[in-house]
């Protein structure tokens, strides 16, 4: 008997997220209805989540270990940009001359900007520059993120009031 449970616990491991052709992890139903449970809940326990999805406080444990070492999901503290002192945001549409690549990893490493993304379209590349006033926006885009060779435009869209924020599309 002892046997099929550490057969049974191998099996659900193995299942939990396998790769798939792309080399990106398939989720299983369980794995996502823990992220789902966390989700709703960042802190919830894994004894918890565990009761809700069927499983152990010890696999929920391990699956949520995997689940974080393979970059699938992050637990992280989400905050109101305005209340932590960041009263400007903006998204700026950017056009480049030759690699894309390297202005987006470029873009990556500045602090203000917590969003960047490749497009096919108007721009080249959106990035999301999160910032605490007009002036720190104007020293991002016009003395850093103009100044990068390859950059051939900008555009910039700022933030009026934010409407909707959410996480919650990771298992829908």
């Amino acid at each position: 008997m002892h046997s099929e449970g550490v057969a049974s616990r191998s099996a659900d491991q193995r299942d939990s997220a396998r790769e798939s052709r792309n080399g990106t992890p398939q989720l299983d139903a369980v794995s996502l209805a823990i992220i789902q449970q966390l989700q709703e809940d960042g802190r919830r326990p894994y004894a918890a989540i565990g009761k809700a999805v069927g499983l152990s406080e010890a696999a929920v444990r391990q699956r949520v270990q995997k689940l974080l070492d393979q970059g699938v999901m992050q637990i992280v503290a989400v905050t109101d940009p305005l209340t932590v002192g960041f009263r400007r945001q903006a998204m700026i549409g950017i056009n480049v001359e030759g690699d894309v690549e390297s202005i987006a990893d470029a873009l990556t490493a500045m602090s203000e900007v917590e969003y960047v993304v490749m497009t096919a379209g108007s721009f080249d590349i959106l990035a999301e520059a999160v910032c605490e006033d007009d002036d720190h926006l104007l020293d991002v885009i016009n003395r850093r993120i103009r100044a990068l060779p390859g950059v051939r435009s900008t555009e910039s869209f700022v933030y009026l009031k934010l409407k909707k924020q959410t996480y919650m599309w990771g298992t829908r």
